[in-house]
């Protein structure tokens, strides 16, 4: 049986944009928009559509904060589910604490840096992409956000084990990878290593 990993939130983007690109995973997309044309269409709060442990790994890029606060901790319950008891998430969104720096020195609309949607100012990443909601998808709002800390804590809440994470405040970034059960410690920083953009400083938490 082959390794697979539910790309939550996929939009058009395949496995060639994740971690887990060239790697010997099949990949399962899994998105809201059925225009995105997923494999398996339906919300973070609501994944029926995929059998209870039936992933090995999942990977959640800048999804999470499109949900309202009360709901996080649901959606992560789901990602767990659909997880075996050796899997992992993978999971990124923006970092509160190093966009709000961005706007306590006045730089709220100024450009940040550059995606390949275009420029990217601190409003966008505290609202959602507003070209693309001026286009009618809604789907791209912000509703709620988080601090490194915050994420530990919400992920550790919703029954992952350990909690490997780190920010990027270059890309007002939060990365975390956790477990579905306790890892050694060898076992956390080899999969750290392979799976997120690690820098030389890494948190590693335990329920």
């Amino acid at each position: 049986m082959s390794t697979q990993f539910l790309h939550v939130g996929c939009g058009s983007k395949t496995a060639l944009s994740t971690p887990f690109a060239g790697q010997q995973w099949k990949e399962v997309r899994f998105d809201i928009n059925p225009d995105a044309k997923p494999d398996l269409v339906g919300t973070m709060t609501n994944m029926n559509a995929v059998e209870s442990g039936s992933m090995d790994a999942l990977f959640s890029s800048h999804n999470i904060e499109h949900l309202y606060p009360y709901e996080v901790e649901q959606a992560l319950k789901e990602f767990r589910r659909v997880l075996n008891d050796d899997g992992f998430a993978v999971i990124t969104c923006p970092d509160l604490k190093s966009v709000c720096t961005l706007v306590a020195n006045d730089f709220l609309v100024e450009a940040a840096y550059t995606s390949p949607s275009g420029p990217i100012a601190a409003i966008d990443m505290l609202y959602g992409h507003r070209p693309a909601l001026q286009a009618g998808n809604h789907f791209m709002a912000h509703r709620c956000g988080f601090t490194e800390k915050v994420l530990i804590a919400t992920l550790q809440q919703a029954g992952f084990a350990q909690v490997a994470s780190f920010t990027r405040p270059e890309c007002f970034d939060i990365w975390a990878l956790a477990t579905c059960r306790e890892w050694t410690e060898a076992d956390l920083n080899e999969k750290a290593q392979s799976f997120l953009p690690v820098p030389q400083a890494i948190r590693a938490s335990g329920a």
